[in-house]
């Protein structure tokens, strides 16, 4: 059963904090922040970019390139962040509202920034399973940079963070952009590395704990994390990538393009190598920052905007998310059958 993808959509706030103002706000060199962590800017959150609400315009926009009518959604899927407009509210709900899906149901789903691929993986699966669902819209927003504290170098690693909205619309069927296999891994030895301490039912939001700033996103074992994290997480990126690929008929050297999500330059490097792809196959978002798992719909649509993807290509969608999740999925771009 072939499902494919109709449409996307992305929103990205006019607000940017670039890597300068990362620099000053950390006291740490431009260099470090623009060439090591590679930021040149990122983009942050206005007055009215609230989570679900980028969200929501991404969705509109989908919506409206793929010519649909929103009675025809059969399911929302929210892929935002849980750090949204009220603590306890599902999201899904009031997303499906705003775009006119009213035939649809609706529900969150979460992963951290690995939340797009998983979705993906759930959606294909409830389409197969289900007959009644033909067509189904993930969309959400992200802003953790609201948890970023750059007086504290254990989080050095996610200045990147920032805001924006992104959409994709499915439907089965459809015998384009074909949406392949897709591979996860979690490793629940990192669960608890990091975490915004305070604001959960282990320690409750308190003034004593906002002024200690542990509302902030924090690395409980810096060194610890270092050591277990660094070559494991590198491994997993590239094997989540290959297995998928597999699992979808396709072998490493068939891979065409890579929307991967922001990391600082050496990582984004050290994986294209170890994949034999040169750097005109990927986007390194150093002028959008880390929106978490927004980031593989941007560069999906920075690439075909910038013509770095064909008909006929294979495109592989690869996350990674705190926790510690992998994940990748597969996409044959363009019309065609796929050959799995």
């Amino acid at each position: 059963m072939q499902i494919g993808i109709l449409s996307t959509g992305t929103y990205l706030p006019e607000g940017c904090m670039t890597g300068k103002e990362i620099a000053e706000l950390a006291g740490i060199p431009v260099p470090v922040v623009e060439e090591k962590m590679g930021i040149k800017k990122k983009h942050v959150p206005g007055a009215n970019d609230h989570t679900c609400e980028m969200g929501i315009i991404a969705a509109k926009q989908a919506i409206a390139k793929a010519g649909l009518n929103p009675l025809e959604i059969d399911l929302v899927i929210y892929i935002g962040e849980e750090h949204k407009e009220y603590p306890l509210w599902t999201a899904g709900i009031k997303l499906q509202e705003e775009v006119g899906a009213f035939h649809a149901w609706a529900f969150d789903a979460a992963l951290r920034c690995g939340t797009t691929v998983m979705a993906l993986k759930v959606a294909k699966s409830m389409m197969i399973a289900d007959p009644s669902i033909r067509t189904v819209l993930l969309a959400g927003g992200y802003r953790n940079v609201d948890f970023i504290d750059y007086e504290n170098p254990r989080t050095r690693f996610m200045f990147n963070l920032g805001a924006g909205g992104g959409a994709i619309l499915l439907r089965k069927g459809h015998n384009e952009n074909l949406l392949l296999e897709t591979e996860l891994i979690t490793d629940g030895s990192f669960s608890e590395d990091v975490v915004v301490v305070s604001g959960g039912t282990k320690n409750p939001i308190t003034k004593e704990a906002i002024d200690k700033r542990l509302n902030m996103l924090d690395v409980l074992d810096p060194v610890g994390m270092k050591q277990r994290l660094e070559q494991k997480s590198m491994d997993n990126f590239l094997k989540v990538i290959r297995e998928s690929l597999r699992k979808s008929g396709y072998s490493e050297a068939e891979l065409s393009y890579l929307a991967i999500l922001h990391m600082k330059k050496s990582a984004h490097e050290y994986v294209l190598k170890e994949l034999g792809l040169s750097e005109a196959q990927s986007i390194y978002l150093e002028d959008y920052g880390h929106i978490g798992q927004i980031d593989q719909i941007l560069s999906l649509e920075l690439a075909l905007r910038e013509g770095k993807i064909k008909d006929g290509d294979v495109v592989v969608f690869v996350s990674a998310g705190i926790g510690y999740a992998w994940g990748a999925t597969t996409i044959k771009w363009g019309k065609g059958e796929w050959n799995g």
